[in-house]
């Protein structure tokens, strides 16, 4: 699980096997969990995070974005 990113208490990452499917973040925060679309950004699921959080973590995407999309190619096209 390779962490793109930690903003305050929140650690954004890919899961390793999921190159099939298109660009997303998982987002963990304490025993919270989310999971976002890249392009566009949308929410996929969530679990915990109250809908201000939600609204964080998609700054933090935005803010990101290019970070994000790096680090996926990074990944996912070196296998």
């Amino acid at each position: 699980m390779p962490t793109i990113l930690r903003y305050k208490n929140y650690r954004l990452f890919f899961f390793s096997r999921e190159n099939a499917e298109p660009i997303h973040v998982h987002i963990e925060k304490d025993d919270k969990y989310a999971k976002f679309w890249v392009e566009p950004i949308t929410l996929s699921k969530s679990f915990g995070f109250r809908s201000d959080e939600l609204a964080e973590i998609r700054q933090i995407i935005e803010s990101n974005i290019n970070l994000i999309k790096t680090k996926w190619d990074e990944h996912f096209n070196n296998k």
